[in-house]
């Protein structure tokens, strides 16, 4: 064998070398199933710019993004393995466990500091206040996450509930029959309710957002959420997961008008106007709290969490004993608080 044979050996050895090298780095991608609480709209951009700028990918993950149809399809869908992670709220977590006791999905990560429930109505249908629902008709979608806090509500603010006459509705009415005067108010988060509505040509001005939180409501909103065997299994998956969201959090805080393009071009419905308003509305209201700028992103006060356990309880009957705040909310998980910082 001369030198040549030699030479052209070596580099044909080099080549097959990097493309092992590339195939186990491609084989080394964790998959991550993951799903939404809605649609591909404002408030999402933070889960979707991490695949675009890449942030998941660095950490040797492989997210697949879904969408859903309510606060509780994420929950049957992790619960199910379907999924291995989610978007979905707290609140509703904690009843579904309740009634599922032998799937103990827990939260990881807390998005919505504060949540969006909201009950949304017109002023000029006579609803300012909360105790304007009396004598009112209120459409509600069952599976929406802000008509499951309506009992807390009407306990915080002394509405008389037999004098509201609820309206069961499906999500895509939901905001046309309040615009059409069909309803006088709706249940609903307000980022979306509110823009909606705007966006069916009522005015702004005739348009009630009560914001549960600020009557009574004291709870948290929504968190991302675990598969329990998933967490088990593959624990460094769910931590590179966190990161890689963080980053597209932080990136969204910062450039919002450019993130929420990651979500106009999954929605071939969206108007950029309309989601980036929605997006800054849902940053400014349940994302950036003062407790947030406070502690950090993605943690939870035990205490506070308890006493919302605690608030939920008033109207609702847990089989067992009420969790305590360690068993739904687990903060290992967690990048270190000194990168979870908010400013």
């Amino acid at each position: 064998m001369d030198l040549h044979d030699m030479l052209r050996l070596g580099r044909a050895g080099l080549v097959l070398a990097a493309a092992m090298l590339a195939g186990g780095s491609a084989a080394a991608q964790t998959a991550v199933k993951f799903t939404l609480d809605w649609k591909f709209e404002g408030p999402a951009a933070p889960f979707v710019v991490a695949i675009d700028k890449g942030f998941y990918k660095a950490e040797g993950l492989d997210v697949t993004i879904d969408t859903a149809g309510g606060s509780l399809e994420p929950l049957n869908r992790i619960a199910s393995g379907t999924y291995d992670m989610g978007f979905g709220d707290i609140n509703s977590l904690i009843k579904f466990r309740d009634q599922n006791p032998t799937v103990p999905i827990k939260a990881v990560f807390m998005v919505y500091n504060k949540p969006p429930f909201s009950i949304v109505g017109r002023k000029s249908r006579g609803v300012v206040k909360p105790k304007d629902l009396e004598g009112k008709k209120l459409g509600a979608p069952p599976p929406d996450g802000a008509y499951a806090q309506w009992p807390i509500f009407v306990k915080a603010n002394e509405i008389d509930a037999g004098k509201v006459q609820i309206v069961s509705v499906g999500f895509p009415v939901r905001e046309p029959m309040l615009a059409a005067g069909e309803v006088d108010a709706i249940t609903g988060f307000s980022f979306s309710s509110y823009i909606n509505l705007k966006d069916r040509g009522v005015p702004a001005d005739d348009i009630t957002v009560l914001l549960m939180a600020d009557h009574g409501v004291n709870l948290y909103g929504n968190a991302i959420i675990v598969n329990p065997k998933f967490a088990a299994e593959k624990p460094e998956a769910v931590k590179a997961f966190l990161r890689a969201f963080l980053k597209g959090l932080r990136e969204t805080v910062a450039n919002p008008s450019t993130s929420v393009d990651s979500v106009i071009k999954r929605n071939d419905v969206a108007k950029k106007a309309t989601e980036l308003e929605r997006l800054q509305i849902a940053l400014k209201d349940n994302i950036l709290t003062p407790e947030v700028r406070a502690n950090g992103f993605g943690g939870v006060d035990a205490a506070r969490l308890d006493k919302a356990i605690e608030q939920i309880g008033l109207t609702y009957k847990f089989k067992g004993e009420p969790p305590k705040a360690s068993e739904v909310f687990d903060s290992s998980f967690l990048p270190p608080a000194a990168e979870r910082k908010a400013d």
